[in-house]
């Protein structure tokens, strides 16, 4: 491991740069409430894992969606630990950023100088809502496709911009095909290159104004 760690250290340089990343000071009084943002990374690393499996054998068309989710579930080889894992992974995620963003609120974390690392925060909260919605219909059940339904609804009932967002999200004025394709091609595709890239701009962030102190009585 020795003769590797150099290897690679003499041709790219980067364990300086990664010590700094481990080796950095943190806050004497943190605690385990500080841990929620470094779960929820872990937890979209989870994601990613497990829906890239998934995806090897979903079908994204009305007529196979819900047959390639029984084959998941009754074929494949531990095809329902990895979608058990993909479906609860992902409800703990949404209650993580929740309380990440509850724990940097009420310690008054998203003040000077980390107002931006909150702006880039929220934008994530939101993409996590919206991989829990388009990821809602991908089983093509009776749940998911009124689920939906409503949901688009719902989008639809804003002013003046209403009934784009529903043919935007539809692909149409009815859910079929496109709206199924649509919802695959953001929850696997767009979504995931978007919090990737805000993920890391967030981490940096992290990384170089460190972690904020917890607000003391005698402050």
């Amino acid at each position: 491991m020795a003769d590797l760690y150099d290897w690679v250290n003499d041709r790219l340089g980067i364990m300086p740069g990664l010590v700094y990343v481990v080796r950095r000071k943190i806050p004497a009084d943190v605690n385990w409430l500080y841990t929620f943002g470094s779960a929820t990374l872990f937890l979209f690393l989870v994601q990613a894992l497990t829906g890239g499996l998934l995806a090897i054998y979903y079908s994204p068309s009305p007529d196979h969606a819900y047959a390639s989710i029984q084959y998941i579930m009754n074929d494949v080889t531990y095809g329902s630990l990895v979608r058990g894992i993909h479906h609860w992974s992902a409800s703990g995620m949404v209650l993580l950023v929740v309380a990440h963003m509850l724990r940097v609120f009420f310690t008054g974390a998203y003040k000077y100088p980390r107002e931006m690392s909150w702006m880039v925060g929220v934008v994530l909260l939101v993409l996590t809502l919206a991989f829990g919605f388009t990821g809602y219909l991908l089983p093509w059940d009776e749940k998911a496709y009124w689920a939906t339904v409503v949901g688009t609804n719902i989008a639809g009932a804003m002013p003046l911009v209403g009934d784009w967002t529903v043919r935007l999200l539809r692909g149409g004025a009815d859910l079929g095909v496109l709206t199924l394709n649509r919802f695959y091609a953001m929850h696997v595709m767009l979504l995931p290159m978007a919090a990737t890239v805000l993920i890391s701009v967030h981490v940096a962030m992290v990384i170089r104004q460190g972690i904020s102190y917890p607000p003391r009585r005698d402050e």
